[in-house]
């Protein structure tokens, strides 16, 4: 393999901003494809649009399988990257790509062969919407393949520090598939499974384009299950850490549920607009992840430091941006979500809680970059479960067995994040995490 000069990695905001904008575009471009395909599968009625939700649960887990995939590989093709080596990052990019062509082969089969069980799980029984759910998962996860191969295609490009190109590969096809969806829905007369096939055309497309700039790249393709075994034990950890997330969300919203359908109600509104703003903060994780990681396999340490205090004041200074906005909408932006008089009140009673999180959060999805992408992946791991199950859930259940209401609920999502960030100063500070070198 061809090795060349280091790439200098800057910390200007301008570098960092130019790789963060065009992942934020990458991020969002989901979402934004599964809101039109909720808004033309709405229009064939109650069944299949509760058969769509069911549906498209499982393939959005299929879809963060990929992100874990997409992380890992960002932080070692950066760290080869930087050794100056682009031909070793980009190999890094065969192997997980290798690994999330295999699994999500098993997806696929596993969704053909079981499909009909599961929706029926999922729903809590046989019915009309099982039977749809399960017609649409079977034509769906025939795109889970090109799927995971497009999240690990992300994962290497980033890590080379080549933004354009994911642009490209997954916002075209996603572009597709929108037009696609009603054309196949409508038209076409296919209804529920036209939306699945055009989803799988979008996601087949997309893992076909990142397969090609695999090949075009000249290096070798042949497995290598060593590389593969290692990316394997940076992922399980990654799983792990998004497991310990999974199951704090799940209970906040179960707890939030016993308060009365109005507390869920606005805890679902707050809650989804957190998301939103953890997917813009996720861009600029990204982009520490990628400079990071160049910056540290380089052998350059003093310049990784400096990125992550960098990236820090700008997650926090985005996180009040937010904070300010969010804020100055708290009588206006619970009325887009609902017209219920009391779903209102009780989000009034989490706003400022969620007010308080933004810059607090901003500092922390920063330093989440900085750790994944120096491949410190197995104490986020640790950290996440130890303040997951040691602070958020017992704060979360203990609001509800003294009736503390969703404030209660939103005051532990506080301590959770307030406890990771004490984390993850703590480490950066200690410098453990700035190990240099083409491998961690």
């Amino acid at each position: 393999m061809s090795t060349t000069a280091a790439p200098a990695v800057t910390a200007s905001p301008r570098r960092i901003a130019a790789l963060a904008l065009p992942a934020l575009v990458v991020l969002a471009a989901e979402p934004l494809y599964v809101l039109v395909d909720t808004a033309v599968v709405g229009h064939l009625g109650r069944v299949p649009l509760a058969a769509l939700a069911v549906g498209g649960t499982v393939m959005t887990l299929t879809a963060w399988v990929g992100t874990v995939v997409a992380y890992g590989t960002t932080g070692r093709s950066a760290r080869r990257f930087g050794a100056g080596d682009r031909a070793a990052a980009v190999a890094e990019g065969v192997q997980a790509s290798w690994l999330a062509l295999a699994t999500g082969v098993l997806v696929a089969v596993a969704i053909g062969i079981g499909g009909g069980a599961l929706a029926r799980t999922l729903v809590g029984g046989p019915g009309e919407v099982a039977d749809a759910a399960a017609g649409w998962l079977r034509v769906a996860a025939l795109g889970a393949p090109g799927l995971l191969l497009a999240a690990a295609g992300n994962g290497w490009l980033r890590g080379i520090q080549d933004t354009r190109r994911p642009l490209l590969f997954v916002l075209g096809p996603n572009l597709l598939s929108a037009v696609l969806c009603p054309l196949l829905v409508y038209p076409a007369g296919l209804g529920l499974v036209g939306s699945a096939v055009a989803n799988a055309i979008a996601q087949t497309l997309s893992g076909v384009l990142f397969a090609a700039a695999l090949v075009r790249e000249r290096v070798s393709l042949r497995p290598r299950p060593r590389v593969i075994g290692q990316q394997l034990v940076l992922s399980r950890d990654l799983l792990v850490r998004g497991v310990a997330f999974q199951a704090s969300f799940l209970s906040a919203t179960a707890v939030a549920a016993r308060f009365g359908a109005a507390a869920v109600g606005a805890h679902q509104i707050a809650v989804q607009l957190w998301f939103f703003t953890v997917l813009v903060l996720d861009a600029l994780a990204i982009a520490a992840q990628s400079l990071v990681g160049a910056a540290l396999g380089g052998g350059d340490a003093a310049a990784a430091r400096f990125l992550a205090r960098r990236v820090a004041l700008l997650g926090g200074l985005c996180g009040v941006a937010f904070a300010v906005l969010i804020a100055a909408g708290a009588g206006l932006v619970p009325s887009w979500f609902s017209s219920d008089p009391q779903v209102r009140e009780q989000a009034m009673t989490a706003w400022p809680w969620f007010v308080a999180l933004q810059p607090i959060g901003g500092v922390v999805f920063a330093l989440d970059g900085v750790l994944i992408g120096a491949g410190d992946v197995r104490y986020l791991r640790n950290l996440t479960i130890v303040c997951a199950f040691g602070g958020f859930l017992p704060a979360i259940w203990l609001a509800y067995a003294f009736d503390l209401g969703l404030g209660g609920i939103w005051a532990g999502l506080t301590l959770f994040v307030v406890l990771r960030l004490a984390g993850l100063l703590l480490r950066t500070r200690s410098g453990a995490w700035a190990v240099t070198g083409a491998v961690r």
